[in-house]
């Protein structure tokens, strides 16, 4: 897939990894559709991309919502082949805490945004893409999930994230091997530590042990960098069913 050719959705994309995708996306051609929940940001996002991006405030656990705005953003865009599923809360806390073992609640909210949320993104966009015109090799769209590191080395009081984000590994080749018969690749990227909004507010002092944590190159990932990923993936048919762990060969501690 070009990217000038590219309609994308991308969830979480008024700021962090899912704005970075939204740029590299419209600086090369292509046009996008936010979904976020913070009006202010979203707005703004949408503003300092010009007229390639629109935003939508979106509920990513809301079924109707999710497909109502979905079939909107198609049509404002022209089409849809690809959604970027960016949108996550880090829902961290012990099971066993100093105030008592973790409310349900918590556990299940963040379940509910990170993987419910990129599944019902996911399946309202692969709805509308088999219906696409095939391209080469039939390709008809692309769907990307964000997972994390920590779907795999979870720290202690990531036990509700780590959860979460592993959920989103294991229904990528499923979803893969389904959604071949429609031409619909899916991919998920597990990144590292990642310099974004987040951790803009770290003391130097916890930031530069984080950076010495990774083996090479001992920094933060990039936005960029996960956005170029995203385009490579976007460009590369034959990347389908996997996990690309982004991470500068980091292997996280129990804490």
């Amino acid at each position: 897939m070009q990217l000038d050719q590219v309609r994308a959705v991308v969830t979480g994309g008024a700021s962090g990894l899912g704005h970075a995708v939204a740029k590299h996306l419209v600086a090369h051609g292509g046009k996008v559709a936010l979904f976020d929940v913070n009006d202010e940001k979203g707005h703004a996002a949408a503003k300092e991309l010009g007229d390639a991006a629109r935003y939508y405030k979106t509920d990513v656990t809301s079924e109707d919502g999710v497909a109502a705005n979905v079939a909107t953003a198609r049509e404002a865009m022209g089409g849809l082949n690809v959604v970027m599923n960016c949108a996550g809360i880090l829902g961290a806390g012990r099971v066993l805490g100093k105030e008592g073992p973790m409310p349900l609640k918590t556990f299940a909210t963040t379940v509910m945004v990170n993987l419910v949320g990129s599944f019902n993104v996911a399946k309202a966009g692969a709805a509308l893409m088999q219906a696409n015109e095939p391209g080469e090799d039939g390709e008809r769209g692309v769907i990307v999930n964000t997972a994390s590191i920590a779907a795999y080395e979870g720290q202690i009081g990531q036990a509700a994230y780590s959860a979460s984000k592993g959920g989103i590994v294991g229904m990528t080749l499923p979803m893969a091997r389904e959604f071949a018969r429609i031409g619909v690749r899916v991919m998920t990227i597990a990144p590292g530590v990642f310099h974004t909004p987040m951790v803009d507010g770290m003391p130097e002092q916890v930031y530069q042990s984080l950076c010495a944590q990774v083996p090479y190159p001992s920094r933060l990932g990039k936005p960029e960098e996960f956005a170029e990923t995203v385009a490579y993936i976007l460009a590369t048919r034959y990347l389908n069913g996997s996990v690309i762990r982004l991470d500068g060969a980091i292997r996280m501690t129990p804490k």
